[in-house]
């Protein structure tokens, strides 16, 4: 979903009290202040947050969250909410959590994942993870892509020799 005006924070916090179960995937950022460097965790997204939840409890929080909103895609004329499935929200939260500082955020607009090979990762931190392995421009090494339908790509740099080729 998306709490505009990058309030996703804001909307966790009543997520939390309502007991819905809920993910912003984060960044740690360092600034300073006075002098003193300061590492802190901020929304990769200013205005993403992933609600895992039944329809009734996302009307009762979007009740209380004026400003929550669906994220929708074309469908048959018509823009439906994007339902992540379990399995791929579950590899994109345990994919975001594994390497928080070499890890690099895409809109899904910015690559072309047609262009690059479907492969499988064996060994290292990203043992099992499958995904796309591309060239992404301003980087020097080719990174795997995971990617949340239409919403979000996160790529991570991959040691060559742990990669597997996947064939259609």
């Amino acid at each position: 979903m998306r709490a505009t005006y990058g309030r996703n924070l804001g909307a966790k916090f009543i997520a939390d009290r309502l007991s819905i179960d809920n993910y912003i995937p984060m960044r740690q950022v360092v600034s300073q202040r006075k002098g003193v460097k300061i590492r802190k965790q901020v929304p990769l997204v200013k205005d993403l947050i992933f609600l895992r939840a039944t329809k009734e409890e996302i009307t009762d929080i979007k009740r209380q969250v004026t400003y929550l909103q669906y994220i929708t895609r074309p469908v048959n004329k018509k823009n439906e909410p994007i339902i992540v499935p379990e399995e791929q929200m579950r590899n994109f939260i345990e994919f975001t959590l594994k390497s928080d500082e070499d890890l690099i955020y895409l809109n899904p607009n910015e690559i072309d994942l047609k262009a690059g090979t479907r492969i499988k990762i064996h060994g290292g931190e990203f043992d099992g993870y499958e995904g796309w392995f591309v060239k992404i421009a301003g980087k020097r090494n080719r990174r795997i892509v995971v990617m949340i339908d239409s919403i979000i790509a996160v790529a991570a740099q991959v040691n060559p020799d742990l990669v597997e080729v996947i064939k259609d």
